[in-house]
């Protein structure tokens, strides 16, 4: 059972929702054990061992019979938690790093904020072999004070205030490793159950840029391009703050659909929001791409180098190798091996890179 807080720690609950979780709970709830949280596990109806496996690390299992609400099972799990601040983490999602002091003091300075955690997200990507992957890092929202904030959504449900206005982010030093959607079947599975709850919401609740978003999302990971850019594109044609983080990913998720649908010309409109959505590493990287596409190569070579220089990404890769792979394809396909080869060589251990220096 976890230990209990020092007296001058906030103690905090960890609430999680499980269904057939006994693949990834165990290792979960054994990452959390040792940082003296308090851990409330909701099930909503498992046939596996999902329940037997949690009561090795908590006696605060409750069940929840499931509606087709996600935000409906997190409210219950909340509700059974004996501390304030509430900590909201998935059973796919292991802890990786946490400074259990520094979240004290961040919870002391922002007591009515909601605590960005860093998830690491393992993926394939796209143009690489089936077996390349690479790590795409997000903040999420999931620490928080009960009496502020609640969840609302049926799907890809969001920390909400409760009086309805606007949230007020800090981010917390944790990250955790995201692990259940290295599957691409499982993926794939999880992305057709997400579509047909959120078309759920969208017809319930109206339209919405975020559940646009996360339409667009599952519409990607069902390999649906079309209907993945037509969805970002409604998402973006709301009035979107490009100061959130879903909305700077659904631009980079929407300029990525119109490159792979060959819609290079209309890609170059990203030009118009540059000072907007160029505040990492992501963005430049995006419109090399972009003017790559549209051979228009010294503007690319120029977006790829600034890339290097931004500090925060979402995308491993796109500040280092990645952009010198594009650097080093663009000099060997305009002919300058040598400058190519230069590039090439400072992706380190790329593969792509390597085989590249081996044929030149």
């Amino acid at each position: 059972m976890p230990i209990s807080p020092k007296p001058d720690i906030t103690p905090i609950s960890v609430c999680i929702i499980a269904k057939n979780e006994e693949k990834y709970i165990s290792r979960c709830l054994r990452l959390l054990s040792p940082h003296s949280f308090e851990i409330i596990v909701v099930d909503t109806g498992s046939t596996d061992r999902t329940v037997e496996i949690a009561r090795e690390f908590t006696d605060k299992i409750y069940h929840f019979d499931w509606i087709n609400d996600f935000s409906a099972a997190r409210n219950y799990s909340i509700a059974k938690a004996s501390h304030d601040w509430i900590l909201v983490i998935d059973c796919d999602e292991f802890l990786e790093t946490i400074d259990r002091a520094a979240i004290d003091a961040a919870i002391r300075q922002h007591p009515r904020g909601a605590g960005m955690l860093i998830r690491n997200n393992p993926y394939v990507t796209g143009g690489q072999p089936a077996d390349a992957s690479s790590i795409l890092t997000e903040r999420v929202a999931r620490l928080f004070s009960r009496h502020e904030y609640h969840y609302r959504g049926i799907i890809h449900e969001q920390v909400a205030r409760i009086d309805g206005s606007e949230p007020g982010y800090f981010p917390i030093p944790l990250s955790c490793y995201h692990e259940g959607y290295v599957n691409q079947d499982i993926a794939a599975q999880k992305a057709r159950r997400n579509l047909d709850l959120l078309l759920l919401d969208l017809d319930k609740n109206g339209p919405d840029p975020y559940t646009y978003y996360q339409i667009g999302k599952s519409y990607t990971a069902l390999k649906d391009t079309e209907n993945a850019c037509h969805y970002y594109s409604l998402g973006l044609g709301f009035d979107v703050n490009p100061q959130l983080e879903y909305v700077q990913s659904m631009v980079e998720s929407y300029g990525y659909c119109l490159l792979d649908l060959k819609r290079y010309k209309e890609a170059l409109m990203f030009e118009n929001i540059y000072d907007d959505f160029a505040t990492r590493a992501d963005f430049p990287f995006l419109m090399g791409l972009i003017y790559m596409n549209n051979a228009m190569f010294d503007r690319a070579i120029a977006e790829f180098k600034k890339a290097v220089t931004h500090p925060t990404y979402s995308v491993e890769g796109v500040n280092s190798y990645s952009a010198y792979y594009n650097i080093g394809v663009i000099y060997e396909c305009t002919s300058h091996p040598e400058e190519a080869k230069a590039y090439y060589q400072m992706c380190g251990a790329y593969e792509p890179a390597i085989r590249r220096l081996e044929v030149l």
